[in-house]
């Protein structure tokens, strides 16, 4: 197994990571153990999880996944696992997670109480990379990063990272982190894949000028680029499809973002290139995101042991020339169908 290191931490990682955003309510916990130990037996090391996790977000499932990881962990070495968790982003942006009564903020206060709720239902010491689930927009990212700093002082936390941030955001927080002395933001977790390359205009810049690493989330843009929207009818215990019948009017716009004429229309002619390159089009998604320089782990995610086999198969191969032109010609032909 190759492994990547995050950053310039000594987190060595392999090049796919088990997300488990779906423990909890798309799984129960023995199908998490079944997916989890499938992984782990595959040689990956990184599994990433977040204090508001399973998803949707409901206040009633809030933790659940960090119970089902933690338990687990439990059967693992924990040295032999990198472990990354998140704490909730500002509810002053454009989501009020449900924990902390609708109250939080990436404060003093909350990454303290945060984290100790986080190390708590994960049955662990440490965590190997604290990240902010996304900026706040109020608090000064001085204080966020002071706290931030003293987790890892403390011995709570490795290194930490960020997600769902701009190349301003992330800039300006680490530029403050080396003004003050503070430990820096070793990776940014953005959503990445065939369908949403954004990540290239901007952030691709920062992250190699200094060496941060990206950890794509969605690089099968929710299930979307493994082709099953594309029947005549939706499947209707998929993701998406859930989500479109979902009474919260954010929860439908998320699966509209993903689920549209262009995404569907971009997805068929990938397709065909997956059929000529000889693999499924889930593996050539996944391929695709590992294979940019700043990537150092993309983050896979499942609701059965099954569906990990393709996205596993992503690890022996090499995408050439030919399939990456290829790819570049549908992105071209369909710009931004996330948009």
């Amino acid at each position: 197994m190759e492994h990547r290191y995050i950053g310039r931490s000594g987190l060595r990682v392999s090049p796919l990571c088990m997300g488990t955003m779906t423990f909890g309510s798309f799984c129960d916990m023995k199908t998490a153990f079944a997916i989890m130990d499938k992984a782990y037996e595959r040689g990956i090391n990184f599994f990433d999880t977040a204090e508001l996790y399973p998803v949707p977000p409901r206040a009633s499932w809030a933790g659940t996944t960090e119970r089902i990881v933690g338990e687990w962990l439990a059967t693992k070495p924990r040295d032999s696992v990198i472990l990354a968790t998140k704490v909730a982003g500002a509810a002053s942006g454009w989501f009020v997670p449900p924990i902390r009564h609708g109250l939080t903020a990436i404060d003093r206060f909350h990454i303290d109480r945060a984290v100790e709720g986080s190390l708590k239902r994960l049955g662990t010491d440490y965590i190997d990379l604290y990240q902010m689930h996304w900026p706040d927009t109020v608090v000064p990212i001085e204080e966020s990063l002071e706290a931030f700093d003293r987790l890892v002082q403390s011995g709570k936390v490795r290194y930490l990272g960020t997600s769902n941030d701009t190349a301003y955001g992330l800039t300006k927080a680490n530029e403050t982190s080396r003004y003050l002395g503070y430990a820096r933001f070793e990776s940014i977790q953005n959503n990445f894949s065939l369908l949403n390359r954004r990540f290239l205009d901007e952030l691709a810049t920062v992250c190699r000028k200094e060496k941060i690493s990206l950890l794509p989330y969605a690089p099968l843009a929710g299930g979307v680029l493994t082709g099953k929207y594309n029947g005549e009818f939706f499947p209707p215990e998929a993701r998406f499809t859930r989500y479109l019948q979902d009474k919260n009017p954010r929860v439908r716009a998320q699966a509209a973002k993903y689920l549209n004429d262009k995404t569907l229309e971009a997805t068929a002619l990938y397709m065909e290139v997956a059929e000529l390159a000889g693999m499924s089009l889930t593996t050539l998604a996944v391929a695709w995101s590992m294979h940019h320089d700043f990537v150092a782990s993309s983050i896979i995610g499942a609701t059965s042991p099954e569906q990990l086999d393709d996205s596993l198969a992503a690890l022996e191969v090499t995408l050439s020339d030919e399939v990456l032109k290829a790819c570049d010609g549908v992105h071209d032909a369909i710009l931004y169908p996330m948009g």
